[in-house]
């Protein structure tokens, strides 16, 4: 194929703002999506990486069910770049990366098996690397799961368009949304957009159980003026959104920071908390 023919070929990813123009085989740059000649796949379809039965407080989420379990998995790549990263060993990872490959039948039956035998499983929780780049699994998995009567969760960064975000949204039960942080040179920095964050936060609050995380990194995102301004807005959407701060420690190439001062995420709990009815320290 000469480069005339690649371009003509090129096709645009509709998922998240990044719209990665790909010609035929070539891959995103969250990992996990590409062009296979006539569109665009998620080439992580079904393939895990993590798997596990979590309580789903472990999510975060404190008022979705809580003291139940969830049946949580997870796969490689991501569409942010953040130094910090919690999981980089499969979030930066790509296809080659060892895997177990489960189809949504599959993986639904072994969810449903869970909730009869193993401490009453609620469903699946989409979480470990970015579920929304893995976004036709989550769709047909999410639409066998209600089926049968089990929740679909999805823990995420929010990076996502409108339109494939409202086409799933009626699949979801609930979602625990990172915000990273409430200025946009934070998110440029780890190649993100807040206003499409808050706009995924925004409309899946109205559709959906949603709770809402914010990983505190000291002298980034830690002043008392940005929490203020977040806990605003957040309740300007519910003051019952349920907000989670937690604890940054020092993670791959983010090593030159300590560890966030527990005074710290305390004072950022009770500045939140003059504007919001569920705030919660996480990592203390």
């Amino acid at each position: 194929m000469t480069s005339k023919d690649a371009n003509k070929n090129k096709i645009a990813c509709p998922i998240c703002p990044h719209h990665c123009t790909l010609a035929p085989g070539e891959v995103g740059r969250c990992r996990a999506r590409a062009n296979d000649g006539e569109t665009i796949i998620d080439i992580n379809y079904g393939r895990l990486t993590s798997v596990a039965l979590d309580p789903i407080e472990k999510k975060p989420l404190y008022k979705f069910h809580p003291g139940s379990w969830i049946l949580s998995v997870g796969s490689f790549g991501c569409n942010l770049n953040c130094p910090f990263c919690q999981n980089f060993s499969i979030s930066m990872a790509d296809h080659t990366f060892k895997t177990q490959d489960v189809t949504p039948k599959e993986l639904t039956e072994l969810a449903l098996d869970m909730s009869t035998k193993l401490r009453g499983n609620i469903g699946v929780a989409f979480t470990y690397n970015e579920p929304l780049i893995s976004y036709e699994f989550v769709r047909d998995t999410s639409m066998l799961l209600h089926e049968v009567g089990l929740e679909s969760v999805l823990v995420t960064n929010g990076m996502i368009c409108e339109k494939p975000l409202m086409e799933l949204l009626p699949l979801i039960d609930a979602m625990n949304i990172d915000l990273k942080a409430f200025h946009p040179e934070f998110y440029r920095w780890i190649g993100g957009d807040l206003e499409t964050v808050k706009r995924t936060i925004e409309l899946a609050s109205q559709m959906c159980h949603v709770e809402v995380t914010t990983l505190v990194v000291p002298g980034a995102n830690d002043s008392i003026v940005e929490m203020e301004r977040e806990a605003e807005w957040l309740s300007s959407l519910s003051p019952d959104i349920p907000l989670h701060i937690s604890r940054f420690f020092p993670r791959w190439r983010v090593n030159d920071r300590p560890p966030t001062p527990v005074a710290t995420i305390y004072e950022l709990v009770s500045t939140a908390q003059r504007h919001l009815n569920y705030v919660y320290a996480g990592n203390v």
